[in-house]
């Protein structure tokens, strides 16, 4: 590799650089939750009310007139979304039981159902979703009572589901009495669009909701919500109080203090444009000097372009003359549960250096030229 490990171009994270961060924010919340009582008593298990209410209001504010917005009492705080998605998956679906999942998805999704012990049963989805036929035939085939998907952004392809998409998996799901786990990973990383949380279209209890902080605010600060309503909430509250028993009071105590903050919002607004400049500097980068690679769509929000490769390249060849050229990739196979449908690559834009945004494409542009 060019110069030492930290030289190199990443392209292969999956987490916001840190000048992306509300840093400020974060650093007088810190400092403000450490001279509080939070610093010394232990929060309820469910979390601190005051943050359970701003999760609940969040999605209340997208909720249509005529369908009840969540509770405060419907929220539960996590340790981070991957310890929710565990949890989740214990309690909605038995060991040995199928669960239904987007495919590509999420890789953090396809390891919390395989420590779950559930059988992975793939729907593919594609730009605007999946097809809501072919969910129907995998939920009465199979008799899973349980989807997960991320309806906004998806990671890593970027897809957000259209709003006929979104009517028509609801439906399909309340058919079959089924849950829909959706994760709503991305939803401070809008771009050209901003997020329609599926669970404020749902009162029903068929809307399970998984939203976190930790890439927005900081990985330092692990602070997610689980919301749920009837027997699910009860069930995944059962789970969590056997695995993770609460969230550390002092994080919630400052994640609560950054999102309440008038510059919040300011913050998000300036991140908008940072993620636009970014996306379309790798977009452009990529189509002049790597014409091999297909972008499949361009995302209006999220972190990540999903590229297309040649049929006949060899992925781990790939990866590795990237990586001796000085550019950090991440492999596709990676995120799907079942096979890959072809060879892919995941590029996060949100790294650091995006100045070196062209000398990367550069670089993997030969590197496909070399396997021709």
């Amino acid at each position: 590799m060019r110069g030492g490990p930290g030289d190199a171009i990443a392209l292969h994270a999956g987490y916001p650089d840190r000048e992306l961060l509300p840093q400020r924010l974060l650093r007088s919340a810190l400092a403000r939750a450490a001279r509080s009582d939070a610093a010394l008593t232990r929060p309820p298990a469910a979390g601190l009310p005051e943050l359970q209410s701003w999760f609940a209001s969040e999605v209340g504010g997208s909720t249509p007139v005529g369908v009840t917005p969540p509770a405060a009492g419907d929220v539960l705080v996590l340790p981070g979304s991957q310890s929710g998605l565990s949890s989740i998956f214990r309690a909605l679906v038995m060991t040995g039981q199928p669960l239904l999942m987007e495919s590509p998805t999420y890789w953090g999704a396809i390891l919390a159902a395989a420590q779950a012990g559930v059988q992975v049963v793939p729907v593919p989805s594609g730009p605007e979703g999946p097809d809501p036929d072919e969910l129907a035939r995998a939920f009465e085939e199979t008799g899973a009572r349980v989807f997960y998907a991320q309806p906004n952004f998806a990671n890593p392809t970027g897809a957000r589901w259209s709003g006929a998409v979104t009517h028509q998996v609801l439906d399909v799901i309340r058919t079959y009495g089924a849950f829909l786990v959706e994760d709503d990973w991305a939803h401070d990383f809008a771009i050209d669009s901003d997020p329609r949380p599926l669970v404020a279209l749902d009162d029903t209890g068929h809307v399970v909701y998984l939203r976190s902080l930790t890439k927005s605010v900081s990985p330092s600060v692990r602070v997610a919500a689980v919301i749920a309503r009837g027997p699910a909430k009860q069930r995944i509250s059962a789970d969590l109080s056997a695995s993770s028993m609460y969230v550390s009071g002092l994080l919630q105590a400052a994640a609560l203090d950054v999102v309440t903050q008038p510059g919040w919002q300011t913050h998000l607004r300036t991140l908008r444009h940072q993620l636009r400049a970014r996306r379309d500097l790798l977009v452009t980068s990529l189509r002049e000097h790597a014409p091999q690679a297909h972008i499949t769509s361009v995302p209006t929000g999220g972190l990540n372009l999903w590229v297309g490769l040649p049929d006949a390249t060899d992925l781990h060849e790939l990866v590795r003359d990237c990586e001796a050229a000085g550019v950090l990739i991440a492999p596709g196979n990676e995120w799907f549960p079942a096979e890959p449908a072809g060879p892919f690559m995941r590029l996060n834009y949100s790294g650091p250096n995006p100045g070196a945004f062209p000398a990367g494409a550069q670089r993997i542009g030969l590197a496909l030229a070399r396997q021709v």
